[in-house]
């Protein structure tokens, strides 16, 4: 029988067992708690505190490439190298006391200058100016940007004192290969130019970070890493074809100087898809040395660039009086020399000549201002500034290049006597390289306009392909009246003497040449002397699957646009080549120049 005396001892055991079992209970309730139901929450929440850390993590900027895939524009990793000036002291000293049998700072400094490029008494220099700043420095930086193959020599050093950090920096293997396209990125990764600024949005990567928490020994506690990936750029892909924009590049760089002029450029631009193959500049930027070109020449004369097109536009006049105007290659008008229209507007030719009973393809043959504007009133000035709008002039391109300009073609009812006549043959208002292109090469592709584009894809770091949304093709003039203008134009090169080269390799071209004035801003008017030259072409004529631009700015050896021709036969050749283009198994139609 149990005693109230035996009982009493128990029932207090009970109770005290059952407290700490309820108080062993709530510790593994508020212990699974922490580590299992809430661990994330208590993890980012202890990564707060003291002894936290954390490390970005970059992701690369998207590549550019040309239409096969090969790299314009890269990323790498650069270093960024720091030493510490106390701890050098401090091994130095246990060097000399026999404590250590490291290499001292005399030896290691004169490693480090020979991986770096420099002197030991530089980098000696380094050391002992962040000491006399302040005797317990441990940062002084030893160099920005080194190369992974400087790092992994720095680093088989295994001086303790020594640390870098490294972070993505842009390349361009192909230097200078359109680069006038390309652009650059500044020092701290940010877009400057060019399609590196246009297309941001595709390229631009997201930096990740990896957080974690540190015991007081400096070291990562098991379990706290919290990392959020870095996302890369994706790859921007052009229609650019680098190994013809290399050529392009030499030959402009080339026919430039020796005519003497301030710039030039030669622009290949698909005509049944618009797609730019090159777009070459003389001067122009290698975007890893930015410094080396001055700021006119970091960008695209091409894009940014407004010209008078002279004769080159003549063209467009006459497929517009024959789409709308009833007029063929064989009409005819009698124009002299030398014009006095009833409104008061005077027209010259560039040679003096009696009254010609012109046919319209000798007008474009014999580049005649005076022939081309009195075809021009076969139309009124409301229907040839339409068509000048349909064929893309003042319209700017569909590419959205950083800054591009458009030329300027004001409407009918601003034009004065004088611009009635003027705009019929190139002046009185500008274009650009783009939209010359992409006129002529409606031309060439039975009188429809396609947009011209630059960029092909982006292809995003997921896979996703992302193509540009472009414009709508324009039809500008009917096929007949394309197949027209194509015969006349061939007759232009072909009679002249201008298409004797590309005719000897096999093939048939036609185009025009352009020598427009420049204006004085200053002044007012025109200078005096200085033009700026055009030739332009379509190749084969009987199937044409290009257009190629040569402009000239100011050549001073020749100044006309006999300036361009070297390097247009060159290029119209090399284009061809390139892109394997049967030579021509037909001969021109010879047309008339006079009635």
């Amino acid at each position: 029988m149990t005693t109230r005396a035996t009982r009493s001892p128990r029932r207090r055991t009970v109770v005290a067992l059952a407290v700490v079992l309820a108080v062993l209970g709530a510790f593994f309730v508020r212990l699974v708690d922490i580590q299992v139901v809430n661990a994330d929450e208590h993890v980012a929440d202890s990564l707060d505190k003291a002894l936290a850390g954390s490390q970005t993590l970059y992701g690369a900027r998207g590549a550019i490439v040309d239409d096969t895939g090969q790299t314009l524009a890269g990323s790498i990793l650069l270093y960024d190298c720091q030493l510490s000036p106390l701890l050098i002291t401090q091994i130095d000293a246990d060097i000399a006391n026999g404590k250590s049998t490291a290499k001292p700072w005399s030896e290691v400094s004169t490693q480090i200058a020979t991986i770096t490029g420099s002197t030991p008494e530089a980098v000696q220099a380094i050391v002992s100016t962040a000491l006399a700043q302040d005797a317990s420095s441990q940062y002084a930086e030893l160099g920005r940007g080194l190369s992974t193959e400087q790092y992994r020599a720095l680093a088989d050093l295994g001086a303790p004192y020594l640390a870098c950090l490294s972070h993505p920096a842009r390349t361009y293997p192909d230097g200078a290969v359109a680069g006038n396209l390309i652009g650059f990125v500044g020092s701290d990764g940010e877009p400057l130019e060019g399609l590196e600024a246009m297309e941001d949005s595709c390229l631009a990567s997201t930096n990740g970070s990896l957080s974690y928490q540190k015991g007081k020994d400096g070291v990562i506690i098991p379990g706290t890493e919290r990392e959020v990936p870095a996302v890369d750029g994706g790859t921007l892909q052009l229609t650019i074809d680098r190994d013809l924009n290399w050529y392009m590049q030499q030959l402009i760089a080339e026919q430039t100087q020796d005519m003497g002029a301030q710039s030039g450029s030669i622009l290949v631009v698909e005509t049944k898809t618009g797609k730019i193959r090159a777009a070459a500049e003389y001067p122009t930027v290698d975007p890893n040395n930015i410094d080396g070109s001055g700021p006119d020449d970091r960008s695209s004369r091409i894009f940014r660039g407004t010209f008078e097109p002279g004769s080159t536009f003549k063209a467009l006049t006459a497929s517009t009086v024959m789409d709308a105007g009833g007029q063929t290659p064989l009409s005819t008008v009698l124009a002299s020399g030398y014009e006095k229209f009833p409104n008061g507007a005077v027209v010259r030719d560039a040679f003096a000549h009696p009254a010609y009973n012109y046919t319209l393809a000798g007008v474009l043959m014999d580049s005649s201002n005076a022939g081309i504007s009195k075809f021009s009133e076969k139309v009124d000035t409301q229907t040839r500034y339409d068509y000048l709008k349909k064929f893309g002039i003042g319209e700017g391109s569909a590419v959205g290049f950083p800054g591009e300009a458009s030329g300027v073609l004001r409407s009918p009812d601003q034009w004065d006597n004088q611009t009635v006549y003027n705009t019929s043959y190139g002046q009185g208002l500008t274009t650009t390289m783009p939209e010359l292109a992409g006129a002529y090469a409606a031309l060439g592709n039975d009188g429809v306009r396609m947009p011209l584009s630059l960029v092909e894809s982006c292809t995003k770091a997921d896979g996703t392909v992302v193509t540009p949304k472009l414009p709508a093709p324009v039809r500008v003039v009917s096929a007949q009246t394309a197949t027209y203008a194509r015969e006349m134009l061939e007759n232009v090169f072909f009679q002249s003497g201008v298409s004797d080269r590309l005719v000897a390799a096999g093939y048939r071209v036609g185009g025009k040449t352009g020598t427009g004035e420049k204006a004085d801003l200053v002044n007012g008017g025109y200078k005096n002397g200085v033009y700026y030259t055009t030739m332009i072409g379509l190749a084969p004529i009987e199937d044409p699957q290009f257009v190629v631009v040569v402009t000239l700015d100011e050549p001073t050896k020749v100044k006309s646009s006999a300036a361009n021709g070297t390097a247009f036969q060159k290029a119209v050749t090399q284009v061809l080549k390139a892109y394997r283009v049967l030579p021509s198994t037909t001969s021109p139609t010879l047309l008339p120049k006079l009635g």
